[in-house]
């Protein structure tokens, strides 16, 4: 499967490079796409936040991308919800993560910015495959509701989650295993 990680807006060099690395472990394929403008629609005045399915729907997947990965570093919200980490296209091919809130505005180290934003990234891209949140508080499709929720998670699906992942596609080379 191939990820494409599309950086909207000014994100970080390193971070994107980290994705592509962890995510093509993980998924079997990842690049990282040419940067795009964050659509000047999504932004809510009001609320000094970018809709979140906004942008989603307006990312277009690129040819021999099976998954197209939206990463920025902006405030995003969706529907009455305060604010959100990321939005998934369930069993679509978009996926949207905001690296915004896992900064904690700059109190966190880049290491744990970048883990944050791999768990992020590969919660959102198991939406993308079909899979709903998951009551295993140590599983990456366990909801995050703060900080705290997505520091607790791991990176990895668990057995139960990569079972049904496996039965829905057996040709989806998704590990729950290996290193950061």
């Amino acid at each position: 499967m191939e990820v494409c990680i599309l950086p909207l807006g000014e994100v970080d060099e390193g971070t994107l490079i980290f994705l592509s690395e962890k995510l093509a472990k993980i998924f079997g394929s990842a690049r990282v796409l040419e940067r795009s403008k964050i659509p000047e629609r999504a932004f809510n005045n009001l609320r000094m936040q970018y809709n979140s399915s906004v942008i989603l729907y307006s990312l277009h997947t690129p040819g021999g991308c099976d998954v197209v990965l939206g990463v920025l570093d902006d405030d995003i919200y969706a529907g009455d919800l305060n604010f959100v980490f990321g939005e998934a296209e369930l069993g679509g091919k978009r996926a949207l993560i905001s690296l915004f809130r896992l900064r904690e505005h700059g109190r966190a180290r880049e290491e744990m910015i970048k883990e944050r934003a791999l768990k992020e990234a590969v919660h959102e891209i198991g939406h993308v495959l079909g899979l709903l949140h998951c009551k295993n508080r140590m599983c990456v499709m366990h909801f995050s509701n703060s900080l705290l929720d997505t520091d607790i998670k791991s990176w990895k699906f668990c057995e139960r989650c990569l079972r049904k992942l496996q039965r829905s596609n057996d040709d989806t080379p998704c590990t729950a295993s290996g290193g950061m």
